[in-house]
């Protein structure tokens, strides 16, 4: 299975048997079996029938359409959803069950928290004239996971792991920032807008990870929405918030690695302008053409293991989920 990418003005999607074609400019491109396809994610403008749409949908691929702009999605096909409508149910029994929220949301914390401190780690390996920094947030990252190590999976609040793992991510910005070039830009993370090269990447590397999160829950019988670490909240995938917290440092040293061997540079970005009404505001940086070519390649060879372990969390969780309520169950049934 296999993403397609469109990225092209004047681009525009037809159906034939078995296959989506897509034509730039009037001119027929290479076409592309359906049963291949498992998604396809389209930045910018693009002209496709209800028929078009259609055909996806019964093929079972999902669509993700993208602002080239920002690193944001501006609407999605999420594909074909589990047909046993009691996964939701119990999902739902146990969002709203306080222990097995504050498990699920420590075991997410305490996986990301290990990364992050691996991935400080191995900068202070391959990087030691940042050595002064790297110690200073591997120090802290240090406590924090023995923190997390030393408390029961369903004894600490949430919003306490919720501060935990806020001081946890600024460490490690800030060792990511030691290790990264100064002329980059990078201080921090910073998101609405993305100021520098680095956390426009970061942007859009969470925002197509969070889509494939999200994709993979709702296939699996899970509602995307309901999370058990992220609060609700309108309009937000909440449990795709949640599942790709502990991959979020893989994904960090990836686009660390990205600027470290000069896959992409500097020159592959530009500075957008500001909002209107806001003076003073920070200029947007985007990813341009010629880079964003070289990020979709990469994306879809190099997380290819983070994909296949999304998968396999999203199908952990659900038996864990079915698990619980059988448990439930049968406590009551000897309370009766």
């Amino acid at each position: 299975m296999t993403t397609l990418w469109l990225d092209h003005r004047d681009v525009e999607l037809r159906i034939e048997p078995g296959a989506l074609v897509p034509y730039v400019a009037g001119v027929r491109q290479r076409s592309v079996p359906l049963r291949l396809l498992e998604r396809v994610v389209i930045v910018g403008n693009c002209q496709f029938t209800a028929s078009v749409l259609g055909a996806l949908a019964e093929a079972g691929v999902a669509v993700a359409i993208l602002s080239p702009r920002k690193s944001a999605r501006r609407a999605w096909l999420m594909g074909p959803g589990h047909n046993d409508a009691t996964i939701r149910l119990a999902q739902l029994a146990a969002a709203a069950n306080p222990a097995f929220r504050r498990m699920e949301a420590h075991r997410l914390i305490l996986a990301k928290v290990r990364r992050q401190l691996e991935l400080v780690n191995d900068m202070r390996e391959r990087r030691p004239d940042a050595g002064v920094s790297l110690k200073r947030a591997a120090d802290i990252l240090t406590g924090i996971h023995a923190s997390l190590e030393a408390a029961a999976a369903d004894d600490m609040d949430i919003d306490a792991l919720r501060g935990l793992e806020g001081s946890a991510s600024r460490a490690q910005f800030e060792a990511l920032a030691a290790v990264l070039p100064p002329s980059l830009g990078f201080a921090g993370r910073h998101r609405r807008p993305p100021p520098d090269p680095v956390n426009a990447l970061l942007s859009l590397s969470y925002t197509l990870l969070h889509h494939r999160a999200a994709q993979t829950a709702w296939a699996h019988g899970l509602d995307p929405l309901i999370g058990f670490f992220h609060e609700l909240s309108h309009g937000r995938e909440s449990l795709a918030a949640d599942l790709i917290e502990p991959w979020r440092p893989e994904v960090d040293r990836w686009v660390w690695r990205l600027f470290a061997e000069q896959r992409l540079r500097k020159t592959h970005f530009h500075e957008g302008k500001a909002a209107s009404g806001e003076p003073g505001a920070s200029l947007p940086c985007y990813l341009g053409k010629a880079g964003r070519r070289i990020f979709y390649e990469a994306f879809e060879s190099d997380l290819v293991a983070i994909f296949r372990a999304l998968r396999l969390q999203v199908r952990a969780l659900v038996r864990k989920i079915r698990q619980w309520q059988a448990e439930a169950a049968n406590r009551m049934g000897r309370d009766a």
